[in-house]
């Protein structure tokens, strides 16, 4: 998903909610929380997001950070515009963010325990699905990792919360009530789908998260240099600060930021056999489409929100967000040099550069990152449907690409009970699973990986404190 929730970096962006109270607060966990009223205060108190930019103190600011290198204006987050430094709201496109009932929240997949069925979710940011809107999965399949050769899509429409027509390419369709919870069939039982108000499965500790980017910001504005290929060079003592800052809240044990907070879901079991009719290698990524364009996308976590110039607002990287939504995995490689950018700063967190996953610290400083940021543009989440076993994100790239043949059985893809944050996190920096851990090991409501619906009933949808 970078200093803010889905703060930033780690996909921990605020995102909006179409949620808007009796007060006239438009708020919500993934959202600057910000009275109408109130529009033309610059910051808001509580989240530290500024609604309106105070142009005298931006043009300061920026004359200010001229001078610094560009890892530490990236990793302070401080130039840009609108709600760009605590909460960024999942650091979407502008479209995406005016509509929240398209704004993806997360995408699962995974294989179901039985070996015969793909289990599927979406979160929605918005409280309602659309009627305006497709909701699609495209399953893409083949037989080698990175060359998929069959596509089945699942699309659907809603006319309202108790009626929709959702079609698995042309061999089902289900059409009707998809709100309760044992899901609504397919004329040909093929797939099952249930949508409405769960839970959001996904959990992070924002506040610690953003504790630790600060004492990378600080490090930096205080000198850290960084390499020839942009990784900043921290020393062991502010290694080890970020590090500690992670696993805290606010100085003390570690606490879920979503703790409470629930997403429109629409989930989807559908038999294997009709979705990987090319191979056993499945790329799966989720996608709102309006009548005249495709609004938003995600496959993996974090690659769009955390890679992409999180923390910058101004109309380059508006453009660029909108670009990157509208596009496809296919047509994604222009992007590769700004998610290079990106990785070499995270590369830097443990004090040790050149240790990230697939980085080559002996290759040209040019193309360290390249392999990495050409794997993570290919926006899709890989599961190896021949097995049943799930236990870790990148299991299938690292089992077809990293040498680690213990993993050619584990489905890998994502879900809902991973721990995709600090994994993914993890991986960023020095290439392992575990070296960044924010302290929150599972969501505040229990999920299930084999009961359908597989998401918790929705709580209190309480907006989190900063």
């Amino acid at each position: 998903m970078m200093l803010a929730h889905r703060v930033a970096w780690v996909s921990e962006t605020v995102r909006l909610s179409d949620m808007t109270g009796a007060s006239g607060i438009i708020c919500a966990p993934r959202n600057c929380c910000t009275p109408v009223s109130e529009r033309n205060r610059t910051i808001d108190r509580m989240t530290g997001c500024g609604l309106r930019r105070d142009e005298s103190k931006v043009r300061d600011m920026i004359e200010r950070l001229k001078w610094l290198p560009a890892a530490t204006v990236i990793a302070t987050g401080l130039v840009g515009g609108v709600c760009t430094s605590l909460a960024s709201n999942h650091l979407d496109a502008p479209s995406v963010i005016a509509n929240p009932q398209a704004d993806i929240g997360d995408v699962y997949a995974w294989t179901a325990t039985d070996g015969r069925h793909l289990n599927l979710v979406m979160t929605i940011v918005g409280h309602s699905f659309s009627d305006r809107l497709q909701y699609v999965f495209h399953i893409d399949s083949g037989k080698q990792f990175g060359k998929t050769i069959a596509t089945t899509t699942i699309v659907c429409r809603f006319q309202s919360s108790t009626a929709v027509d959702c079609r698995a390419g042309r061999a089902d369709e289900a059409r009707g009530d998809p709100s309760g919870l044992d899901g609504l069939y397919g004329r040909n039982h093929r797939f099952r789908v249930f949508a409405g108000l769960r839970a959001d499965p996904f959990f992070n500790n924002v506040r610690g998260t953003r504790a630790a980017y600060q004492t990378a910001a600080a490090a930096l504005t205080n000198g850290t240099a960084a390499d020839s290929a942009g990784c900043p060079v921290f020393s062991r003592a502010a290694s080890q600060a970020i590090m500690d800052q992670w696993q805290h809240t606010d100085g003390g044990p570690a606490t879920n930021f979503l703790a409470g907070w629930s997403a429109s879901a629409l989930v989807i079991s559908v038999d294997l056999d009709l979705v990987n009719k090319g191979g056993k290698l499945l790329a799966i990524w989720g996608a709102t489409v309006a009548p005249d364009r495709q609004l938003n996308r995600e496959g993996r976590p974090l690659t769009q929100q955390a890679l992409l110039r999180p923390l910058t607002r101004d109309d380059a990287s508006d453009r660029l967000k909108e670009q990157y939504a509208a596009a496809s995995p296919a047509t994604s490689k222009q992007f590769v040099p700004e998610i290079e950018k990106s990785l070499a700063l995270y590369d830097g967190f443990d004090g040790k550069c050149g240790n990230q996953l697939f980085a080559d610290p002996e290759a040209s400083p040019s193309i360290r990152y390249h392999r990495l940021a050409t794997l993570l543009v290919d926006d899709r989440l890989w599961v190896n449907s021949a097995s049943s076993v799930c236990t870790q994100l990148f299991a299938v790239e690292l089992a077809n690409l990293g040498g680690q043949t213990a993993l050619r059985w584990d489905c890998g893809g994502r879900t809902i009970d991973y721990n995709t944050s600090n994994v993914y996190r993890s991986r960023l920096v020095d290439g392992t699973n575990t070296s960044v851990d924010d302290g929150v090991e599972r969501a505040d409501r229990p999920t299930s990986v084999t009961a359908f619906p597989f998401l918790a009933a929705p709580g209190p949808s309480v907006a989190p404190k900063y």
